[in-house]
C-alpha cells in the first residue's frame, strides 16, 4: 500500500501509483531545497549579525569554482531526471495495450457523451469493465474541455476538430467521480459525472441489458450509404476515389508528398476536410462534410472505415 495513501484518493487504476510516486517524488525535493535554503539563509543572517566581526566582501574559502560548477551540474542532472520520470509515464498513457475496449467521448457544453462499440450510449456516465485496458478516443462539439478522474490520475484535454486519447485500466470496482477540469463556460461547474466500474460479468450484463442497437460501425455504414460516399467509394463506383479497404492504419501518400499514417484523425480530417491531406494521384473532387455530418456521424464513419479489414493477399493481387 502507498504510505501516502490518506494524502490522496484512493488509486483506482494502474497509472495512479505512477502518478502519485512523482508527485511525492518532486514534494519531497522541493522540500530538501527549501530546507536547504532556509538553514542557508539563517546561518548567514547569524554569521553576518549587524555588529558581527565576519569579514565582509570576500566570498568563505569553501565557495570555489568547482563547488559553483558542482551544485549547477547536480542541479541540472536533478531537473533532467525529473523530467525524464514525469514524461515517460506521460507517454506510456498514449498508446493503449493490444486489445484494449475503445470507447468514444464527445465533450459538448456541458455533457459527456459515451458511445460503446456495442451501440450502447450513455450521457455523463461511463461503464467499463474492471481489470481490462479502456481506450478512450475523444473529441469536442464545441470548445476545448479536459476529462478528468481523480481517482484514475488521468486528465487528457478535448479539443474541437481532433482527436485525442488516453487509457486506463481499472483496480477495483466502484463508481468515481468525472469532471470537466477546463473552464468551459457558463456551466463549466455542473459538467460532471461517474466512471463506473464493474466486474466483468456484471459488465457483460449491464451491456446485455442496454437497448438494442447497431454497432458504431454498423451505424457508420448506414451513414455511409446515406450520405452518398457509396457513390464515389462503392465498388461498383465509376469515379475514380481512393480505396477504403483497410485504410486504418496504413502509410499514404499524399499530393504534396509528404507521408502520413491513417489514423482517427486522419480519417477525420479526410470527412470534414478533405483538401488538408489530399491523396496523391487522386483529382480533388472530394466534397466536405463540415455541417453536413454530425460528430456522432463523424465517429460512427470513422468507427465503420477501421472495421474494414484488408483484402486477403490473393485477391488484392488480383
Amino acid at each position: 500500500m502507498n504510505p501516502f495513501s490518506r494524502l490522496f484518493s484512493a488509486e483506482a487504476s494502474t497509472g495512479a501509483a505512477r502518478t502519485d510516486a512523482i508527485f511525492v517524488g518532486v514534494l519531497a525535493f522541493s522540500v530538501v531545497i527549501l530546507l536547504v535554503v532556509l538553514v542557508l539563509v539563517v546561518g548567514f543572517a547569524a554569521i553576518y549579525r549587524r555588529g558581527s566581526k565576519a569579514r565582509r566582501g570576500d566570498l568563505p574559502a569553501w565557495v570555489s569554482r568547482e563547488v559553483e560548477i558542482g551544485w549547477t551540474a547536480a542541479t541540472l542532472f536533478i531537473a533532467l531526471f525529473i523530467f525524464w520520470w514525469a514524461s515517460s509515464a506521460q507517454f506510456s498513457q498514449w498508446t493503449a495495450p493490444p486489445g484494449a475496449l475503445e470507447i468514444h467521448v464527445v465533450g459538448r457544453q456541458w455533457m459527456w457523451k459515451v458511445q460503446h462499440p456495442s451501440g450502447a450510449r450513455e450521457i455523463n456516465m461511463l461503464h467499463a469493465p474492471l481489470g481490462v485496458p479502456v481506450r478512450l478516443v475523444m473529441t469536442s462539439q464545441d470548445v476545448i474541455h479536459s476529462f478528468y478522474v481523480p481517482a484514475f490520475r488521468m486528465k487528457q484535454d478535448v479539443l474541437p476538430g481532433r482527436y485525442t486519447e488516453t487509457w486506463f485500466k481499472a483496480l477495483r470496482p466502484g463508481t468515481y467521480d468525472l469532471y470537466c477540469s477546463e473552464y468551459c463556460g457558463l456551466d463549466h461547474s455542473a459538467m460532471t459525472g461517474h466512471v463506473v466500474i464493474m466486474a466483468p460479468a456484471d459488465y457483460a450484463r449491464w451491456a446485455r441489458a442496454q437497448p438494442d442497437g447497431d454497432s458504431l460501425a454498423t451505424q457508420g455504414q448506414a451513414t455511409f450509404v446515406s450520405l452518398g460516399c457509396s457513390g464515389c467509394h462503392g465498388v461498383e463506383a465509376k469515379v475514380a476515389a481512393p480505396p477504403l479497404t483497410g485504410v486504418y492504419g496504413r502509410r499514404v501518400a499524399l499530393a504534396d508528398g509528404r507521408r502520413v499514417t491513417a489514423d482517427e484523425t486522419y480519417l477525420r480530417d479526410a470527412i470534414l476536410d478533405p483538401a488538408k491531406n489530399r491523396v496523391a494521384g487522386y483529382a480533388p473532387a472530394m466534397p466536405s462534410y463540415q455541417g453536413v455530418a454530425s460528430e456522432e456521424d463523424t465517429v460512427a464513419l470513422v468507427a465503420y472505415l477501421k472495421s474494414l479489414s484488408a483484402p486477403p493477399a490473393t485477391e488484392a493481387a488480383r
